[in-house]
């Protein structure tokens, strides 16, 4: 099913190594290597590797190092694995695959729809109702500099991208052990209140007033809103959430996050736009936007709902009785068809 409607929204798939080079730690990608699996001494001649984390930040390497070769905009499909240094538990894995759809050489938000399309046929053809929450991280750009933190814009993301595991209390409480004034968590404070979409965007109006970051978020995130509403996309599927941000800083623009509606699991789907990721490795200017698919917790609630009956599948089987070279021959001809 992902291959067909990759073949129909993209078209090429790559495959990546899988480890990458130690050193990226340096360059600013500090959420990529967060949990990230490293693999001391593998030669005395190399560089120190780390399993590989995503697919996202080899795809950006990938398209630095072939630039000149691709003809833009370049859309891709990926499955492969990748590993995190994790706790094993339910939904949570050391090792699970990952399905990416990524395109760059594009600004164009038409992008981001066709993705959110993306998302909606291809969770529509195995039966799960999801809801896909939408942030943009100029948004939270805007808020940052809003409450005179924009030094402290990653310790304020990473502490409300855990909203969902430690709540309102404990982001709070990250966000004063970072660092972040009181003053400024009270500014935040609205953040939590559970406003509506057409209410949090009215209020982000009047307080990112000369806020030009903000205000660029507020006009992408609408565009992408009212977009996917004229092509029929229900706005209780896609649905604003002011506090998704994300834990990857390589984000610049929209973020998406996607989560099986009435299961207990983790999100099965993630990404987001990224203006400057190819810059780690040489090459400015190149902007791209990718989703991802967890295809082991994907697995885990078509289980859970029931989606891999056996009457789904249903299915005949045979014994033979093998009393000869020439009962032997027929049997074989019945397994071949």
């Amino acid at each position: 099913m992902f291959l067909g409607r990759f073949l129909k929204y993209l078209g090429f798939f790559i495959s990546e190594s899988d480890t990458e080079e130690n050193e990226l730690e340096n360059k600013k990608i500090e959420s990529f290597f967060r949990e990230k699996f490293e693999l001391k001494k593998v030669t005395q001649e190399v560089s120190e590797k780390a399993l590989r984390y995503d697919l996202t930040v080899p795809f950006a390497r990938f398209v630095a190092m072939n630039h000149g070769k691709l003809s833009f905009p370049f859309k891709r499909y990926q499955i492969q694995p990748v590993w995190r240094a994790d706790r094993p538990q339910k939904g949570r894995f050391r090792e699970f695959y990952q399905c990416d759809a990524d395109v760059v050489g594009s600004e164009s938000l038409w992008q981001e729809v066709e993705l959110v399309q993306l998302y909606l046929k291809s969770f529509g053809e195995l039966g799960i109702p999801v809801k896909i929450c939408i942030n943009n991280r100029k948004i939270l750009s805007g808020l940052a500099e809003y409450a005179d933190i924009s030094e402290q814009l990653i310790d304020f993301t990473v502490a409300l991208d855990k909203l969902d595991k430690i709540g309102k209390d404990g982001v709070i409480k990250e966000m004063l052990e970072k660092g972040i004034s009181q003053e400024a968590v009270e500014k935040l404070n609205f953040l939590f209140e559970g406003l509506s979409t057409k209410d949090t965007l009215d209020l982000l109006k009047e307080k990112f007033k000369g806020i030009e970051v903000g205000e660029k978020g507020i006009e992408e995130l609408e565009f992408v809103l009212n977009k996917a509403l004229e092509l029929g996309v229900n706005d209780e599927v896609l649905v604003f959430d002011i506090t998704l941000a994300r834990g990857l800083d390589y984000y610049t623009g929209a973020i998406f996050e996607v989560k099986a509606q009435g299961i207990q699991m983790g999100s099965i789907g993630g990404g987001g736009r990224y203006d400057n990721l190819t810059e780690v490795f040489g090459v400015k200017g190149i902007s791209g936007i990718g989703i991802s698919f967890g295809l082991d917790r994907i697995y885990l609630v078509m289980e859970e709902l029931g989606l891999f009956a056996d009457n789904k599948t249903p299915k005949i089987e045979y014994l033979f009785a093998n009393y000869g070279d020439e009962e032997a021959t027929e049997a074989m001809k019945v397994i071949q068809k």
